[in-house]
């Protein structure tokens, strides 16, 4: 099975670049397909200084539904949102002001990643934070998901004048010219040999999944590696695989037994058990299903809301988000009736992002209702 590749590459494109990440791409390109995926043969998408982050999320998305492999390689730089406090991937039109509205939110890698497994799922980041971001990061991490390999750095801001160069990036595409793609960690260790004085200091991330990424450290102070140890079993990757076999009853099955025990365990309106919820609502949507995705993932949004989160977190508004994208692709009549009146008092509470959502909703409502 051919594997896939996104290569992601995008700053701002004035005063507030930090920098050159563009610049990486004539390198990785240089690099056969395959060696970048770690497969026999593999698909590239190449997104070279993006101008809207719903395009971006449309590819990664793609990207992601896929069931080959995934290596998605990022060269960037990192703001925090002056509102939420978030942080987000700033692309071409990005600055201070406009974080939230021109960036990716780093939450949407995450999310779009989460059904997948570390087995076949790797993130490689060269990335560099503003002073907002890099607070952040040294207190609280970089989240890519429990179930995502990630191998790179995140960089404080620079010292000096001029651009920054996306050196970790341009290391591994280097390495990787040889035509030969080591296992990521012995990859990752061999391009921090190579530059030992642009990475210290940095947050350096080597984890394969189902760990929580390292703070900053040098690569002589990393500590040494535990003994093998079991690791219990992913139901994730049980779930994709009956995805994929078609066997939808099956992962959603596997998907409502984790969630009845989270919220045994945990409660409603707890992050295990919604974790679930949304989880079984993407099984909807691969099985064909918008109407229950729909239900779902509005059930999600309500837990949250009922939870105390605001109406513009960022979990609220993408639950909300695919409520209303899994709702416009139901074709019966009656059934996108009924869920587009809850949808649209939803809306009025959890306006989102995209400039237009109620009127949209309201709209189609009209129609649906003057159809005989």
């Amino acid at each position: 099975m051919p594997g896939t590749v996104l290569l992601l590459a995008a700053s701002p494109l004035g005063r507030g670049r930090l920098v050159d990440a563009a610049g990486v791409l004539p390198v990785l390109a240089a690099v056969a397909p395959a060696v970048l995926s770690g497969t026999d043969t593999a698909n590239v998408v190449e997104l070279a200084d993006p101008l809207e982050p719903q395009a971006v999320l449309t590819r990664l998305r793609a990207a992601a539904a896929t069931p080959a492999p995934l290596t998605v390689y990022i060269a960037g730089q990192l703001h925090l949102d002056r509102r939420q406090h978030r942080l987000h991937l700033a692309l071409a039109r990005t600055t201070p002001a406009t974080t939230r509205y021109t960036a990716l939110p780093w939450q949407w890698i995450r999310e779009e990643l989460r059904l997948r497994s570390a087995a076949d799922t790797a993130l490689v980041l060269d990335l560099h934070a503003d002073a907002e971001a890099w607070r952040h990061i040294a207190e609280r991490g970089l989240d890519c998901g429990p179930h995502t390999a990630v191998y790179g750095r995140v960089a404080p801001p620079a010292t000096r004048r001029g651009l920054a160069e996306p050196a970790y990036m341009k290391t591994v595409a280097t390495l990787l010219r040889s035509g030969h793609r080591p296992p990521l960690d012995a990859l990752h260790q061999q391009t921090l040999a190579r530059i030992p004085q642009e990475t210290a200091g940095n947050l350096l991330l080597a984890h394969g999944g189902g760990r929580s990424p390292g703070f900053p450290v040098t690569p002589a102070a990393a500590p040494a590696p535990a003994p093998p140890a079991a690791r219990p079993a992913d139901p994730h990757a049980d779930i994709r695989a009956a995805v994929e076999a078609g066997r939808h009853g099956e992962a959603d099955g596997i998907a409502a037994r984790f969630e009845e025990d989270a919220l045994r365990a945990h409660g409603a309106g707890s992050e295990q058990a919604l974790h679930w919820s949304e989880v079984r609502a993407d099984l909807a949507m691969f099985a064909g299903d918008p109407a229950r995705s729909c239900r779902v993932w509005m059930g999600v949004a309500g837990a949250r809301l009922a939870a105390g989160q605001a109406v513009d977190a960022p979990a609220v508004e993408t639950a909300v988000d695919r409520a209303h994208h899994q709702w416009a692709h139901i074709k019966d009549a009656a059934r996108a009736r009924e869920l587009g009146l809850a949808l649209a008092e939803l809306r009025l509470r959890v306006p989102g992002r995209r400039r237009g959502a109620l009127e949209n909703v309201q709209r189609q409502l009209r129609q649906l209702q003057a159809a005989p």
